[in-house]
């Protein structure tokens, strides 16, 4: 363990009303924060659009889609873009330090392997590490190292952010993550929460102009870092459906509802839907339903 530097006058801290947003991570491709956050009614389930890195002092308890986990005490926690997560606050504040980040920042100059494959930030691992005195004092001091260094005009600030983040992943892969789980499932359950996850944060379609990105088996598969046949073989064993069903009766769903309330034409609903053509939209739709879409339109 490496001693703590003299700390840097503290950052402003981050309440509840300021948001850290996808175009600021997009422009950056990093931002770090002091948490100061009071409780509110619900912290949203969702799926964030960075990886992050917290220094968790409150007692409060993570919730990875099918896996709950109790932090008490000083935590190092570990999230990645594609698993949604809340956080369910059991005191008046949320306290610590964040880093987000993008994946491009941290492999800039193609120095560092894809964060996927890393221990930390893979689907169904374990990103939660209580720390001990010693440690805490040691990761705050990092924190504050690179909140300090983040509002610098250093030429290679970005280089010198990404070395101090590669301390945090170095410390935490030195330590046995956390198990006290609230619930256990068992791998196939566990994977099937997460690729219907992943189906569920596609929808609502809200634009024409928006359209599905994870389309077939081989694309959540591709998401979640698995080869495909091993996601079928657990969606199948969990829900005795195959995955592909899950995504149609999905799908279908969704245009049910776009042919029901919005005026938009078969084109751009199809579009919308992932369909390369509109021709491959109707044939689907078809057989699904027994019907067209322009029948099931002029019926509802």
């Amino acid at each position: 363990m490496q001693p703590q530097a003299t700390s840097p006058a503290p950052a402003k801290a981050i309440s509840s009303h300021q948001e850290i947003t996808a175009q600021e991570l997009k422009l950056s491709g990093f931002k770090a924060y002091e948490v100061d956050t009071a409780a509110g009614p619900s912290h949203p389930y969702r799926r964030r659009d960075f990886y992050k890195v917290a220094l968790v002092t409150s007692h409060c308890t993570v919730h990875y889609a099918d896996r709950s986990i109790e932090l008490n005490g000083t935590c190092l926690m570990f999230a990645n873009p594609h698993i949604p997560y809340a956080i369910e606050l059991h005191e008046p504040r949320l306290m610590g330090y964040s880093c987000l980040f993008t994946e491009a920042y941290m492999r800039e100059n193609d120095r560092s392997e894809s964060l996927q494959q890393s221990p930390l930030f893979k689907v169904g691992g374990t990103p939660i590490f209580h720390l001990s005195a010693e440690q805490t004092a040691y990761a705050k001091g990092i924190f504050q190292k690179i909140l300090a260094e983040q509002s610098t005009d250093y030429l290679y600030k970005g280089d010198l952010i990404r070395t101090y983040l590669q301390l945090l992943i170095h410390e935490a892969l030195r330590m046995q993550p956390t198990e006290s789980f609230v619930q256990h499932k068992n791998a196939s359950s566990r994977i099937t929460s997460l690729f219907q996850e992943l189906l569920e944060r596609q929808f609502p379609i809200e634009s024409p102009d928006q359209a599905m990105q994870l389309k077939t088996a081989q694309d959540f598969a591709g998401q979640l870092a698995m080869h495909v046949n091993h996601l079928n073989r657990a969606v199948k064993e969990a829900t005795g459906k195959p995955t592909t069903a899950h995504i149609a009766e999905r799908v279908i769903g969704e245009a049910k509802a776009l042919l029901h309330h919005t005026s938009w034409t078969t084109a751009e609903i199809a579009h919308s839907l992932g369909f390369e053509y509109p021709t491959y939209f109707n044939s689907f739709f078809k057989k699904h339903t027994g019907t067209t879409p322009l029948a099931f339109r002029r019926d509802t």
